[in-house]
Formats: structure tokens, sequence, C-alpha cells
């Protein structure tokens, strides 16, 4: 299995997420089409909760398996980075035994949280089995993501990249076809479809499981590698405690931010009603900002998900030979990196709000409104992301743990009273939900990069100077797509003219974008000019090849 640089793993990982983000979408449109908001509202309620126990699960010790193994492997310790995987494997499957006992004896209570007496929408009943169905994946991606914690601290990001397009692929199929047949050919209830969309996260972490352990078996002799430095013995409680010392914060940051989300699965719903909103409309505002909007979402979100992937061995491995210069190299790149391509694609997606949602989902004038404001968040959720994950990296825990629980602090707080605000000054309530994570995650993020910059010296220059020139890029390509709407209107409510449209402002917006940004040199600035020979050489040598077939 091929090892891979820290480039080359971000744009391998973010390449790999986004295709699982593309499959994700795809499925939506025929399962939307055949659940509707009611079935969508019910596929919240039951993702929401298990979020939470899947955090506990596999959030912090994967994490801490591909830092811990990337030290190791940096220092030639390998036969310590061996028994911390075999350490974290006994102890993540207990952790997921556990969780799915609890997630399993509990879903009706959870439920009746969730709903309460709530009349007309889901049944505590549709909940309860929904959450019960989902609990079992927790048997199984917990043993799947360990796996993949151990090989992305060796930087084999390509192979665990695979293995999150096989999960996905296999997920979309076991969605569509089961939906498919039970709604359409065996006439159940909606309900059904959601049962087996929710249970396709077993099936589908299993098939990635098996291909996972066939790949370490298959190369077993490039990990099971002589120690290169004299012998440490270190006793099994101080690895056990070096786990822990790098997984709780982790665990504790994905717990809460799930929690985070969870707040809007406890509150969008009932505060609407009680403002006054009809509950198929509250019920449709929250399946859109928990599910389907933030499916949209993801598409940008990869992004982050992709260079914190490559960036958490890549740091650790820096920070462990104390190479600070490096570290703030890597920093800015990540930055400069994902401004670069989360800004214009949510504005893109911002600006093509109703096609886009008429693609998917079909017109829903509600829904589209919602959509417009909600994806331009995705942005701040991207650099929150990394600037999260770096202060857990650099061993500073106790910013992203007060930053985490502040944020979910101010949720809690500010939720609810947002919507009621928003009514008062005469926006609709739904819109609460939004302005509260912009101000939420957009203070957090300022306040980790200033702590961070105070510790240890860092300098944002280079990414200041790049986000100036990503907005100048980002409003010439907006201008140019106002100016193509006197020629090709957006107003659509049907998903052939919808995908019409798209097209040509997707590649107008992608053209003129990337135009301006060689134009300023803004791609050399990030991607720098090795690396933008070294790919017109592969395209040329592509080009050659195909020249002599």
């Amino acid at each position: 299995m091929k090892k891979n640089s820290f480039l080359e793993g971000a744009f391998v990982a973010t390449f790999s997420i986004l295709l699982c983000k593309i499959l994700g979408l795809l499925y939506v449109i025929p399962f939307y089409g055949m659940i509707g908001n009611k079935g969508g509202a019910l596929y919240s309620y039951a993702y929401s909760i298990y979020a939470i126990f899947l955090s506990l699960s596999t959030s912090g010790i994967p994490v801490a398996v591909s830092k811990l193994v990337s030290e190791y492997n940096a220092l030639g310790q390998y036969s310590l980075k061996e028994k911390i995987y075999k350490m974290a494997s006994n102890i993540i499957m207990i952790i997921g035994l556990t969780a799915f006992i609890l997630l399993f004896i509990f879903a009706e209570n959870i439920a009746y949280m969730f709903i309460g007496n709530i009349q007309g929408g889901n049944t505590i009943e549709d909940v309860t089995i929904a959450i019960r169905v989902v609990s079992v994946a927790l048997l199984v991606v917990p043993q799947q993501s360990i796996l993949r914690g151990y090989l992305q601290g060796h930087k084999m990001i390509t192979t665990t990249s695979i293995s999150n397009l096989l999960e996905q692929a296999v997920r979309v199929v076991v969605i569509v076809a089961g939906s498919y047949i039970s709604v359409k050919v065996l006439n159940l209830p909606i309900n059904f479809a959601v049962y087996i969309a929710v249970f396709s996260a077993t099936i589908a972490a299993l098939s990635s499981y098996i291909y996972l352990k066939i790949k370490i078996h298959k190369n077993r002799s490039q990990f099971l590698v002589e120690d290169t430095k004299e012998k440490v013995n270190v006793r099994r409680r101080d690895l056990l405690k070096k786990i822990f010392f790098y997984a709780l914060p982790f665990v504790i940051i994905d717990l809460i931010r799930s929690l985070f989300g969870m707040v809007d699965s406890f509150t969008v719903v009932k505060t609407m009603v009680n403002i006054g909103y009809d509950v198929n409309v509250a019920e449709t505002t929250l399946g859109v900002v928990a599910t389907w909007a933030s499916k949209l979402n993801m598409i940008v979100a990869s992004v982050a998900l992709g260079l914190v992937t490559s960036l958490i061995p890549n740091v650790s491995g820096s920070f462990a030979k104390k190479d600070m210069k490096d570290v703030n190299e890597k920093i800015n790149q990540s930055y400069k990196s994902i401004l670069f391509i989360a800004i214009p694609m949510s504005f893109g997606l911002s600006f093509l709000a109703q096609p886009v949602w008429v693609s998917f989902y079909g017109y829903d004038e509600l829904s589209i409104n919602i959509f417009r404001f909600y994806i331009l968040q995705a942005i701040l959720f991207c650099v929150h992301t990394i600037a999260l994950n770096l202060a857990q990296t650099l061993n500073k825990s106790k910013i992203s743990l007060s930053v985490i629980f502040s944020n979910l602090v101010f949720k809690v707080l500010l939720n609810v009273p947002m919507m009621y605000l928003l009514e008062y000054i005469g926006i609709n309530a739904y819109y609460g939900t939004i302005v509260t994570n912009v101000l939420i995650q957009g203070s957090a993020t300022l306040y980790i990069m200033i702590k961070l910059k105070k510790e240890f010296k860092f300098n944002y220059r280079e990414s200041v100077k790049s986000l100036l020139k990503t907005i100048l890029c980002l409003v010439i390509m907006l201008l140019v797509l106002i100016a193509m709407t006197f020629v090709l209107p957006l107003n659509t409510t049907t998903r052939l003219s919808s995908i019409l449209i798209i097209i040509p402002y997707s590649l107008v917006g992608a053209l003129v974008y990337m135009l301006v940004a060689k134009r300023i040199n803004l791609i050399s600035d990030i991607f720098g000019k090795d690396y933008m020979k070294q790919l017109k050489r592969k395209i040329s040598n592509l080009k050659m090849k195909k020249i002599k077939e």
C-alpha cells in the first residue's frame, strides 16, 4: 500500500469524501421522493441520536490511534504502535457494545423527548423502531473506524479513501433498492423505507471493514517492521493512559458537536409549533436543517474533512520532531486550500439554490429559502473544523474543549430565543438556527486562531492574503453569473430544466473563478509553482500515453 504526502493525502481524502457525498446525494432523489418530509423528519430523529452514540464509540480513539501511530513511526518505535493498535481495538469493541445496548434499551424514552405529545406527525413507536434499527451499526462501525485510524497513521490515505467509497456505494444501493421494494413493490408504509435506510449503515460499514482487513492482511509486511531505534519498554497502563489522553478530548468534542446538532431536533419543531407554525412546516424545517440541506452542505464540508484526514498525521509527525516552521506552513496551506474551494462552492450553491434544490428534492419554496442561507454556513463549518482539529493535534485540548463547551452552551441558550426574536422583528423563525450557528462558529474559530497564534507564534499573513484574493475571484464570478440571469433565468420548477440550468452556470462560474485565480497567481500561492509544473507534466504524460495507444 502506498503512503501519501500531506497535499497528496489531502487531495485523495477530499476527492474520496466528495465522491461519497455525491453518491449520498444521488440516492436522495429517489429516496426523498418516496418518503417525503414526514419520512425525512423520522430519518433525522434516528440519525441525530445515533450520531451522539457514534461519537462516543468512534470519534476519539481512531483519531488517537492515527496520531500515536504517526508519532511512533516518526520516532522509529514500530512495536509500540502495534501495541497501541491492539489495545485500542479491544477498548473500542467494548465501548461500541455498551453504546448499542444503551441506545436499544432507552430508544422509547428518547423518542418521547423528541416529539412529546405532538400529534399529526411521526409517532413515538415509529421513532423508537428507527432508533433501535440504527443502533445495530454501533456493533460494526467502531471496529471499522479503528482500522481507518491505524492506516491513516501510516499515511495510507488512498486505502482508507477507497474504503469510504465502498461503504457509501453499498449504503446507497441498500437504501435505494430496499426503499423501492418496500414502498413500490410491497406497498409498505414509508416508515419501513426509513428503517431500511438507517439499517444500511450497518451493512455498508461491514463491507468496508472486511475490505480493510483484507488489505492489511495482504500487506502485513509493511506494518510488522523492526524498530530502527533502541526498543523502549512501556507498560500497558502507560500506553492506555496515552490512548485516553489523546482520545478523550476528541470524544468530548465530537460528542458535544453531535449534541450541538441535536439541539435543533429537540427545539425546532416544538418552538415553531408554539410560535404558531403548522406542525408540517415545523417538521419540514427540521428535515431541511438536520438532513436534506446538510447533505448538500457536506459537499462543501468534504473539503475540510479531507484536509483533516491528512492534516492530523502530518502535523503530528512534524510536531513530534519539533519542526514548528513546517507545522505553520501546513496550517497556512490548510486554511488557504479550504477557503479557495469552500467559498466559491458555498456561494455558488446559494446562488443556484432553486435549481439545485429542485434537482434533488423537487420544488418547495420553504425548503429553498432555508437552503439559500443554510449553505453559506458551510464555509464557517470548514474553517471551524480545521481550527478545532489543529488545537487537538498540537496538544492544546483546553482551548478546543473550552470552545466546544461554549458552543453547546450558547446553542442551547440562543436557539429558541433567536427563533422568537427573528419572528418578532418580521423575519421567519426557521432562519433562527442558521443565525445562531453562524454567530457561534464564527466567534469560536477566531478565538482558536488567536490563541494558537499567541501560543506558537504562528503567522497567518499568507492565509489572509489568500483570502483577499479569493474574495476578489468570488466577486468577479458572481458578477458574471448575475449577468447570465438576464439571458438564462433561474426560476425553474422541474428537475430536468433545473439540471440544464445548473450545468452552464457551474461551468461558467468555475471557469471564470479559475481563470481569475490563475491570473492573480492565487493557485500558485496556494499549491506552489512546483505543484502546478508537476500537474502539467502529468497531463502531458497522459496525453502522450493516449497518442501511443
